[in-house]
């Protein structure tokens, strides 16, 4: 009975139905949401299935739409399913028995559904609003339109702030936020972390920009004092030498090549940085010293060994940084389509009751496996 009423709210007039709350917390996905949309004048269904850490996207027929919906029903991996469309809202709860109750009111919603599979997505930047930088780093036209090639740049550039804004309440208590972004290079993320937290979000910032890059620095300075940036500025200098007058409260390392990444993290974690925003580049080093006898044949070929040495690389340094006291994530920065180096790694400082022990003995024995000796330790 509530199989066939869920069966009829496949039609044009829903937008959308949320699966939720896995009955086992160990669960990978942890939420779905279907939608409908209009392709060649057929009617099919997107599957928006969420992680901890992403969200996977399959595109099904009306169909397979239901055999997918049944098998999440037959199994009884859910508690709760949430319907809306134009004509109603429905609320499900599911007992461990897979017995359903089925709540029914009038719906939330005054307009049909967007069935366009083209939807605008909603930018923490949107396009449409002049945003002075952008301009002048031709991503934007003077009206605010975002110029067709440069459309892979804006949506990393949103995709870098959605992260950001995961984890700014760690920094709520701050009057002002003091961040340095090492290896800014041309610093479309720099200008970017910028006005965001300053334009939209109204906090007060101190935002450093490091390069070794003497041209960049200067460019980069000139365009802070042109879009009237006062509290943004860029020096020329080296990780491993810079010094710091004042506490940091998030450092943010994006491309630094190989073990540039590494001094980075120390960095950050000698002045006890609450945010950490890392996206690694170019990991040689363990790629120079893997040796796994078991594993040779596999890492024979040079593409396999340099992709198993970056992975790991980044997950060792994500260990380092739970064995110093952090929360960490691995997050997918940009589509794997763009670039193989598409990974952002993200630290919080962890709640000092419940921090880090700074216990390696894992990491070594992984080292060891490895035949490896990394800079993130040795540091």
């Amino acid at each position: 009975m509530y199989r066939d009423f869920i069966e009829k709210q496949f039609n044009v007039k829903l937008h959308q139905i949320i699966i939720s709350h896995p009955r086992l917390k160990k669960h990978p996905i942890k939420k779905v949401v279907i939608k409908p949309y209009l392709k060649s004048d057929q009617l099919l269904f997107q599957f928006q299935s969420y992680s901890a850490t992403q969200v996977f996207h399959k595109n099904y027929g009306f169909e397979d739409a239901l055999i997918v919906l049944n098998g999440y029903l037959d199994q009884n991996l859910f508690k709760q399913i949430d319907g809306f469309s134009s004509d109603l809202t429905w609320h499900a709860l599911i007992n461990k028995k897979g017995h359903m109750t089925l709540k029914k009111s009038q719906s939330s919603f005054e307009k049909e559904p967007d069935l366009s599979h083209d939807r605008q997505k909603k930018y923490l930047l949107p396009e449409g609003i002049p945003i002075p930088y952008l301009i002048k780093l031709g991503v934007m036209t003077e009206a605010g339109q975002v110029h067709k090639k440069k459309y892979d740049k804006f949506r990393q550039i949103n995709r870098f702030l959605e992260m950001v804004e995961d984890v700014l309440y760690v920094l709520d208590h701050k009057e002002r936020i003091k961040i340095i972004d090492f290896g800014c290079g041309k610093s479309y993320l720099t200008f970017a972390l910028y006005h965001y937290l300053t334009a939209i979000k109204g906090k007060s910032v101190d935002i450093i920009g490091l390069d070794l890059k003497e041209k960049v620095i200067e460019d980069c300075n000139t365009l802070a004092r042109a879009c009237h940036y006062d509290h943004l500025r860029f020096e020329q200098g080296d990780i491993v030498d810079y010094e710091s007058s004042h506490d940091i409260d998030m450092m943010v390392t994006l491309h630094a090549c190989n073990t540039a990444t590494d001094l980075a993290l120390k960095k950050a974690v000698d002045w006890n940085a609450q945010v950490i925003l890392s996206v690694p580049c170019c990991q040689h080093e363990l790629n120079q010293q893997i040796h796994i006898e078991p594993l040779k044949d596999l890492l024979s070929y040079g593409i396999i060994k340099e992709r198993v040495a970056a992975l790991f690389t980044d997950a060792m340094r994500a260990n380092w940084l739970k064995a110093n006291g952090y929360e960490v994530q691995i997050l997918e920065f940009i589509d794997m389509t763009h670039t193989p180096k598409n990974l952002l790694i993200r630290g919080i400082k962890a709640d000092s009751k419940k921090g880090g022990t700074m216990d390696l003995s894992g990491f070594d024995t992984l080292q060891d496996y490895l035949g490896s000796d990394l800079t993130i330790r040795k540091l």
